[in-house]
């Protein structure tokens, strides 16, 4: 079974299964007890009778300490294995995995948010962290994820993508050019939205002042206040001007940030590999995870 003893000592074990270094999962160790330890308390306040021993008394669980937890969870969002694969790899059943999974789900929400790291998702937060980033520079893209095709044709067309040819679900990300951490993110929605529309449904404000580079898929998309860079389309009937190739090629050039940040959050499968799990708004939580543990590798990189 894996542990987290088998793990400490072999740092590029870790690194392969979890995604974070030894020193990154300890960083992060602090904040998830913390978290892990207000649930208990308010599942023992939800408790209909007092406890009759004391908690941690009796038969030791399959994940018997915190940083086994932890494991658990990271390795889930990095592997993205079936549950019943889940379950056998860390001595438990399939059921037990899938309760496991999305209450450990939400506890590492909750720690990535101690250490500041989620992204911001209504406007007023958006722009609250957009005006901490010191070059006031970013970058919006949308990405999308495979799912399984619905059974509902209703929910078949609406998550069609044209762009993947596959049923998908989309986010749009906002990202500081500077340092390459996501600092906003849409509400997930289906494939078939478009970038520039789910940007204005958004409404993200940024601080006045700021530059912005997008892609086509956002013409017309031009927040007040915003310097935007925006490549040239081709025109029909003629090619670019060598001048219109050049500023493009440019603006490829800052963009291609956020390409190498929707890299790094999908170094963690659950977010990469087609999606298989059916709860209500767990695609939308597993993503605002993933974007957020991105940015904690960022502070805790892979390589000195």
């Amino acid at each position: 079974m894996m542990r987290f003893e088998q793990l400490k000592n072999k740092p590029a074990m870790m690194k392969c299964l979890t995604g974070l270094t030894a020193e990154g999962f300890m960083a992060l160790l602090p904040a998830f007890r913390v978290a892990y330890e207000a649930d208990l308390a308010g599942r023992d306040e939800q408790r209909a009778a007092p406890r009759q021993r004391e908690r941690g008394a009796g038969q030791k669980g399959a994940l018997p300490t915190v940083a086994d937890k932890l494991v658990f969870i990271l390795f889930y969002f990095r592997v993205y294995p079936v549950q019943m694969a889940q379950g056998y790899l860390f001595g438990m059943g399939q059921p037990q995995a899938n309760e496991w999974i999305h209450r450990l789900s939400a506890l590492l929400k909750v720690a990535l948010g101690y250490d500041l790291q989620l992204p911001a998702r209504t406007p007023k937060d958006i722009k609250a962290a957009l005006e901490t980033c010191p070059g006031l520079e970013f970058i919006i893209d949308g990405t999308e994820r495979l799912i399984r095709r619905p059974k509902d044709k209703q929910r078949q067309k609406a998550n069609y993508s044209g762009k993947k040819k596959r049923h998908t679900r989309k986010n749009n990300v906002i990202t500081d050019k500077t340092t390459g951490k996501i600092r906003g993110l849409s509400p997930t929605v289906e494939g078939k939205r478009h970038d520039k529309k789910l940007a204005d449904e958004q409404a993200a404000v940024f601080p006045k002042g700021s530059k912005l580079w997008k892609d086509t898929g956002f013409q017309g998309y031009e927040p007040p206040q915003v310097q935007s860079f925006q490549p040239t389309k081709k025109p029909k009937g003629r090619d670019l001007s060598p001048q219109e190739k050049l500023v493009n090629t440019t603006i490829s050039k800052a963009r291609i940030r956020i390409e190498h940040s929707l890299g790094g959050v999908k170094v963690f499968r659950i977010v990469h590999d087609v999606f298989r799990n059916f709860r209500a708004d767990f695609d939308d939580l597993v993503m605002e995870i993933a974007c957020a543990l991105h940015n904690f590798r960022s502070d805790h990189p892979l390589t000195a």
